[in-house]
């Protein structure tokens, strides 16, 4: 059973719901039943791309890392295999139930998936393929809450930015002996620190949108019949508390979207400083590992940009979880 969690790498895992809710909250649509099909989905998947990479690496990791499951014995690779095809059809099913849609950007997600570890690991391509599944991952939750896909394209872009930088990282894990790379991530991580405390575009036009609408009813109801004899101060009243609570609740927004930007860069930017400093195996791999935890703080800071400060709390609510976890089996 250790052996089994340790190829999973099932610390990962609790970077992985935040894809569909942050997902969701971007494309202006409340997580419900088909965002928790969303996230099963996209749990199998990933824990299939976990199993796929150890079988297709199990030839160099029987030199870089003969600890790992498959070139220590403990797991046979046909086991591996046979593992990697089975959740990826369980990911697609549980996609289904969704919509066709869903299945649609699933199974995008798994050609992606299978694409990186079979044939483009080892290529230029491959931290742009690992980028893309992680975007796709974000998208899938978009999609199956029904939301507006197009609304959620800014945070997906994200998203993957951040996967890139952490994907060209882990390319010198074993070996170590590259700066550029951390350096690069840090300037990724400082770059998408200060977009998400941004408004949101997509958000914004439909903010101006919503309150144009708003005005054209109050200007409506103006003209109802009775309306009138309402008194003017008590209508003047009951807008400005309307006003008052909604900048309030703007401020609130923000303050929380700083906030979890700040613990994305922290948590992101530390490893990256010292595997800069001295790109060793050992700190690229924490390194990697952090970006890999920093994934959660962002989704919760994409989530809180879109508006959704619940989801985004429930988000960055899986963060102790996965450091304590992460102490007991690598990430990477």
């Amino acid at each position: 059973m250790n052996a089994w969690v340790e190829l999973l790498r099932l610390s990962a895992l609790f970077t992985v719901p935040g894809d569909a809710l942050a997902g969701a909250a971007a494309a202006g649509a409340r997580p419900n039943p088909r965002t928790l099909a969303a996230i099963a989905s996209s749990l199998c998947l990933y824990e299939a791309g976990m199993a796929l990479n150890d079988w297709a690496d199990r030839a160099e990791d029987a030199v870089d890392r003969p600890h790992r499951p498959l070139p220590s014995g403990r797991i046979k690779p046909a086991a591996a295999l046979a593992a990697a095809g089975g959740l990826t059809a369980a990911g697609l099913a549980l996609a289904s139930t969704a919509g066709r849609r869903p299945l649609a950007v699933a199974g995008a997600l798994a050609a992606t998936v299978w694409s990186y570890d079979l044939v483009l690991k080892r290529t230029p391509a491959g931290p742009v393929a690992m980028a893309g599944a992680r975007a796709l991952d974000l998208l899938l939750g978009g999609v199956a809450a029904h939301g507006d896909i197009r609304r959620a394209l800014p945070s997906a872009l994200a998203l993957g930015t951040h996967t890139l930088a952490v994907t060209t990282v882990s390319r010198h894990e074993t070996q170590g002996g590259s700066a550029w790379a951390p350096l690069s991530g840090l300037a990724t991580t400082a770059a998408l620190a200060w977009s998400v405390t941004r408004d949101d575009p997509a958000r914004d036009r439909q903010s101006g949108e919503g309150l144009q609408g708003g005005r054209d009813r109050q200007a409506a109801r103006d003209w109802q019949p009775g309306w009138d004899r309402q008194p003017r101060g008590d209508r003047q009243a009951g807008r400005d508390r309307q006003s008052g609570r909604a900048a309030a609740t703007a401020t609130n927004l923000v303050s929380l979207r700083g906030a979890l930007a700040a613990v994305y860069a922290v948590t992101a930017a530390r490893p990256l400083f010292h595997a800069a400093l001295n790109p060793s195996p050992q700190l690229t791999q924490r390194a990697v590992g952090g970006g890999i935890r920093a994934m959660i703080p962002l989704q919760a800071a994409l989530a809180a940009r879109s508006g959704a400060p619940v989801t985004a709390l429930l988000t960055a609510a899986l963060a102790p979880a996965a450091r304590r976890f992460g102490r007991k089996v690598s990430m990477t």
